[in-house]
């Protein structure tokens, strides 16, 4: 069994695709916790722009090359180690670009296979809209499956899944049962799941299948186009053309509406205008140390409703204590989440090439989650995020200031998320 290399000088464990090779639960210890994995694949683009724009051949891209951006923007070393990734290498692949991935720190598994040529694509753009792409794969692709992740990765504290609704099921299904089957009963975490439902299967025939992934996920980010597909809709303002804020909120109140005693969000990712977030809200339990009154008895009898009923308890006890009782004193309302932020950048001339913006928001946002930041903060970060992303043809620059300062594109991330939080008056 080969060994976990640690590159010099970068601080990155690039791991061989046969290390962990017969590994049982409990037999290997993470380095680094993980904060952050994608099963987003990486893709080698090619990009044919509008008229008079000329092509870019060779570019690193993919949902997963992006969405690993998007944590490692905010992941400067040593805590570039918690964001991992698998990239699998072809005949074709580009040494240039295997040193790109390498001088990100992260925790990327370099899977190389000769006999095989990397999965490449076809990105086509409209000349109606900037954000109107079309895609096609030009070799053939090998998705990313559970049975992918390292031990180390699949203990990660968070997931970025880019599939159908079905296999977003299989996945969370298979990943959360093997990560019990390896893991301690008495210190197992739920991960976060964050899904990208991918654009072919937004279709209203896909919708029951969609309400029924809802459960599973802590996330659910379609772009506005992708929301609007599960409705039959087109999601743009009929007088205008433009992204309809009106059918974002009313396609996310049917959804959250579907399944109102679970727990989920929706972070709608709307381009120009944006995103919006919407979160169901209920009954949560709140800390017992914050209380002082006295646990009701125990009450096991049975029967219909009486006279004297305590009915708002009756109702509030839809959520109910581990002895079987509703403690009414100890439940408090959450009332959920409605809110648009603003994307970084208001300015058109800004935005030289939208590809993989997306992913990078989802990245910016699963770390944030990941790390503890709550629902509106981490769509704060995840625009901050996608704003690197979209500035320039193919990824962003990484570079220092003089005093030693991770940049990127020349900025300081966190420069420009002060910059935003003001800006918004988070």
């Amino acid at each position: 069994m080969e060994t976990v290399a640690q590159e010099q000088g970068s601080g990155n464990t690039i791991q061989n695709e046969h290390d962990d090779e017969g590994a049982k639960p409990g037999e290997h210890e993470p380095c680094t916790p993980i904060d952050f994995v994608t099963l987003g694949m990486f893709i080698i683009d090619d990009i044919d722009f509008v008229p008079p724009t000329p092509p870019v051949r060779n570019v690193a891209g993919g949902a997963g090359t992006y969405s690993a951006l998007g944590a490692r923007l905010f992941s400067p070393p040593p805590l570039s180690n918690s964001v991992g990734w698998v990239v699998d290498q072809g005949s074709d692949f580009p040494s240039e670009i295997t040193a790109l991935i390498e001088s990100w720190g992260t925790s990327a598994v370099l899977r190389s296979d000769p006999e095989r040529l990397t999965t490449r694509g076809w990105n086509g753009y409209d000349a109606a809209s900037a954000e109107k792409r079309a895609f096609k794969y030009t070799t053939p692709k090998k998705r990313l499956t559970a049975d992918d992740l390292t031990p180390d990765l699949l203990q990660a504290r968070s997931f970025h899944l880019i599939c159908s609704p079905l296999r977003c099921q299989e996945l969370v299904t298979t990943i959360t049962s093997r990560r019990k089957a390896a893991a301690n009963p008495d210190t197992y975490l739920k991960p976060i799941f964050i899904w990208e439902p991918v654009p072919d299967l937004c279709t209203p025939d896909e919708l029951l299948n969609c309400t029924n992934t809802l459960p599973l996920i802590d996330v659910c980010s379609p772009n506005h186009s992708e929301l609007a597909g599960f409705m039959g809709d087109d999601g743009l303002d009929p007088d205008t053309g433009h992204i309809s804020t009106t059918a974002i909120e009313r396609a996310c109140e049917q959804l959250l509406a579907s399944m109102p005693l679970q727990s989920f969000s929706i972070v709608v990712r709307a381009g120009e205008k944006g995103c919006y977030i919407a979160k169901n809200g209920g009954r949560k339990r709140q800390d017992p140390s914050t209380t002082t009154s006295k646990r009701r008895k125990k009450d096991h009898r049975r029967g219909g409703l009486r006279p004297d009923t305590d009915m708002e308890a009756l109702f509030a006890g839809l959520l109910q204590d581990e002895d079987g009782f509703v403690a009414r004193e100890e439940i408090e309302v959450d009332p959920g989440i409605e809110r648009w932020v603003a994307s970084y950048h208001q300015d058109p001339e800004k935005v030289v090439d939208p590809t993989g913006g997306g992913n990078t928001f989802l990245g910016g946002l699963a770390v944030a989650l990941a790390r503890g930041h709550g629902i509106e903060e981490a769509a704060v970060r995840a625009s901050v995020a996608a704003s690197f992303a979209i500035e320039q043809v193919g990824l962003p620059s990484v570079g220092h200031d003089p005093d030693g300062g991770e940049t990127w594109n020349g900025v300081k991330v966190e420069e420009r998320l002060r910059e935003f939080q003001a800006r918004i008056s988070l």
